[in-house]
C-alpha cells in the first residue's frame, strides 16, 4: 500500500503536473506485482490465527485491505493504459470487492477481540490502532471512482450510499481511537523507538477523510438528486478543509516527536512505511481540495507533499532493502 500510493498520489495531483502519469504506470505495475507476491507469501505461512492472536499484531491487519483498495484505484487511475478499460473496470471492482469486505471484516473483528481477549496496560494505546477502522474510509475513496460504473438507478444510489456509510463508519472510529491516543501521548512517557512512525498513521486516516469527501462529491450528481449532490459539494469544500487543518495539527505534532526520536537515534524497523501511506493520504486530500477550489494554496501543496512523499519513499525502500539482505546474510540459527 506504501508503494501504490505513490502511483494514486501522483495521478491525483492538479492538472498542471499530469507528466507524472507514465512513471506513475510504473510505480503502480510494480506495486500490483508486489501484491500479488506478498499475498500468495503470506497465504503460504498461515498465519492469521496466531497474528490475531497478538494484541499488537492483530493491528496491522487491516494493512493487507488498504493494499489491495490502493492497487484497486490504481488501477481504475493509471491501469488502462496497460491493460484497456474494460479489464481496468474489471479488476477494479474485484480488488474493491475484496479489499472492502476485508476491511469491514478487521473493522469489525479486531475491535472485538481488543475487547473480549487482548488485554492492554494503561500506555499501550499507540497509532497502529487506527489501522483495523481505517479501510472502510479507503473503500469509501476508491469506491467513488467505481460508481459512474455501476447500473444507473438503484443500484448507482446503493454505491454511493454505502461509501458514504463507511467514510461515516471509519472517521468515527479513528476519531475515538485518535482520542485515545493522544490521551497516552498526554499522560505517558513521549513514545519512543519504533513506536514514533506510527504516530503518523492518524494524519493518513484524517487526509483520507478529505479525499473520499471530495471523491463522493465527484461522483454524487450521477447517483443523487440535483440538491443532495450539491449538498455534497458543500461538505466536501467545507468539511474537507476542517478536517484537514486537524490533519494538519496532527502532522506537525507527528513531525516534531519524529524530529526529537531522530536526534537521540531511531532505528530502521517495518514500522517506517507508516510514513508513506499517510503522506501519500496527505497529497490526494490536498489534491482534492485544490481540485475543488482552484486555489493555490491547495495546488502548490500537494506538489510539495508529493515531493516529499516520493523522498520519503526512496529514504524507507533503501533502509528496508538493506534490512532484508542483512537478515538473508545473517549465519543460520543467529
Amino acid at each position: 500500500m506504501g508503494t501504490g500510493i505513490i502511483a494514486d498520489a501522483a495521478a491525483t495531483l492538479p492538472r498542471g503536473f499530469a507528466g507524472l502519469g507514465g512513471a506513475a504506470t510504473v510505480v503502480w505495475a510494480g506495486a500490483a506485482l508486489l501484491l500479488v507476491v506478498l499475498t500468495v507469501g503470506y497465504l503460504r505461512q498461515r498465519m492469521l490465527r496466531v497474528h490475531a492472536g497478538d494484541p499488537v499484531l492483530a493491528q496491522f491487519l487491516g494493512a493487507p485491505p488498504m493494499a489491495l483498495l490502493t492497487v484497486g484505484a490504481g488501477t481504475l487511475l493509471l491501469g488502462r493504459r496497460l491493460i484497456g478499460e474494460r479489464a481496468a473496470v474489471d479488476a477494479g471492482w474485484v480488488l474493491w470487492s475484496i479489499g472492502t469486505v476485508l476491511g469491514l471484516a478487521t473493522a469489525c473483528a479486531v475491535p472485538y477481540l481488543m475487547i473480549t481477549r487482548h488485554r492492554f496496560a494503561p500506555d499501550a494505546a499507540f497509532g497502529g490502532w487506527l489501522m483495523p477502522v481505517v479501510p472502510p474510509m479507503v473503500s469509501a475513496a476508491t469506491g467513488a471512482l467505481l460508481v459512474p460504473y455501476a447500473p444507473a438507478g438503484q443500484p448507482r444510489l446503493a454505491m454511493l450510499l454505502g461509501c458514504y456509510a463507511m467514510l461515516g463508519l471509519g472517521l468515527v472510529a479513528v476519531l475515538l481511537v485518535l482520542a485515545m491516543v493522544y490521551s497516552r501521548l498526554v499522560h505517558h512517557d513521549a513514545p519512543s523507538g519504533a513506536v514514533v512512525p506510527t504516530v503518523w498513521i492518524g494524519v493518513g486516516a484524517l487526509d483520507q477523510a478529505v479525499t473520499a469527501l471530495g471523491a463522493l462529491a465527484t461522483a454524487a450528481p450521477g447517483a443523487l438528486p440535483g440538491p443532495y449532490a450539491r449538498g455534497a459539494a458543500v461538505a466536501a469544500l467545507l468539511g474537507g478543509i476542517g478536517v484537514w487543518g486537524f490533519a494538519l495539527l496532527w502532522l506537525v505534532l507527528a513531525t516534531a516527536l519524529t524530529v526529537r526520536e531522530v536526534r537521540t537515534g531511531l532505528p530502521f524497523s517495518p514500522t517506517w512505511w507508516s510514513f508513506i501511506f499517510p503522506l501519500g493520504a496527505c497529497v490526494t486530500g490536498t489534491g482534492a481540495l485544490a481540485t475543488r477550489t482552484g486555489s493555490l494554496l491547495f495546488v502548490w501543496g500537494a506538489v510539495v507533499l508529493y515531493v516529499l512523499l516520493v523522498a520519503a519513499w526512496l529514504v524507507v525502500v533503501r533502509h528496508a532493502l538493506l534490512h532484508g539482505l542483512g537478515r538473508l546474510r545473517a549465519p543460520v540459527g543467529r
